[in-house]
């Protein structure tokens, strides 16, 4: 794997990891429309953990108020405390995900990375995501979540397992149709990222380091070192842009992108 190619599947990793339109989709079809050879498991993986780091240290205010919270209550749910709530909900929101992920583990998915099912869940979670931010209000923020709201979204999270979906896309579209207000729904999706991507990366470090290959542990750790430089960014712009803009061209974007892959798929064109 050359480093051009790291640093094109970081680029790609950055822009649509935080933005509702699939980072998996995006990764997988890069190899499939390039000449590049798919680059696996592991180095995605790698990626999503770049974009780990740049969550933890763009919102660090806010996570060191959730783990402060979360020790000052000696680790017990105390949800009069903003910190303790907010780091509880993200916790209930992402075992619905990790339950999913854990049973999947062993059964082939590899499957799903092709473009005509990358297609149609790009298509059909964009008109999904169009309804929910042109018709969801925008009255409430984190602050205003209960714990069924987090288990809503954190339910809807597991339906990223498939590529195409887009874990910010889907977990954003449910915290729009609950009312959370678009800055707001995107800072909680990128919060529940956290635990998610730390446990398949730490499933997958373990492999690696148990399979010993220094290639491929040199690669995803090139991998996470340029998508965390690219996401960083990427959440900085995206944040200030939700703060007075919609959703609408990353839908009019999955919209366009799943048609085309809908098309090409069944060789219509």
């Amino acid at each position: 794997m050359s480093t051009l190619q790291l640093i094109w599947l970081a680029v790609i990793q950055g822009l649509t990891e935080f933005l509702p339109v699939s980072s998996s989709g995006h990764l997988i079809l890069f190899a499939k429309f390039t000449s590049f050879p798919d680059q696996g498991v592991a180095v995605d993986i790698a990626l999503h953990i770049g974009s780990l780091f740049a969550v933890l240290i763009y919102f660090h205010k806010t996570v060191w108020n959730m783990l402060a919270g979360v020790f000052k209550n000696k680790l017990m749910p105390g949800f009069s405390d903003s910190g303790n709530r907010l780091a509880y909900l993200i916790l209930i929101a992402s075992i619905p995900a990790l339950c999913a992920g854990f049973a999947l583990r062993n059964y082939g998915m590899e499957w799903l990375r092709n473009p005509k099912i990358i297609g149609w869940t790009i298509l059909l979670y964009g008109l999904l995501l169009y309804v929910a931010d042109r018709y969801g209000k925008v009255t409430r923020t984190t602050s205003d979540l209960k714990i069924k709201d987090a288990l809503f979204i954190g339910l809807a999270q597991c339906l990223a397992l498939i590529p195409g979906t887009s874990r910010s896309g889907v977990t954003i579209t449910i915290a729009r149709f609950l009312g959370v207000n678009r800055s707001e729904a995107a800072k909680f999706s990128m919060l529940l990222s956290v635990p998610t991507i730390l446990a398949a990366g730490a499933l997958e470090c373990f492999r690696l380091f148990r399979g010993g290959n220094p290639s491929e542990i040199l690669w995803a750790g090139d991998a996470a070192l340029y998508s965390f430089a690219a996401s960083i960014v990427v959440i900085f712009v995206m944040l200030k842009w939700l703060q007075k803009s919609t959703y609408l061209p990353f839908v009019i974007y999955r919209l366009a992108l799943g048609i085309a892959l809908i098309l090409y798929s069944y060789e219509i064109f």
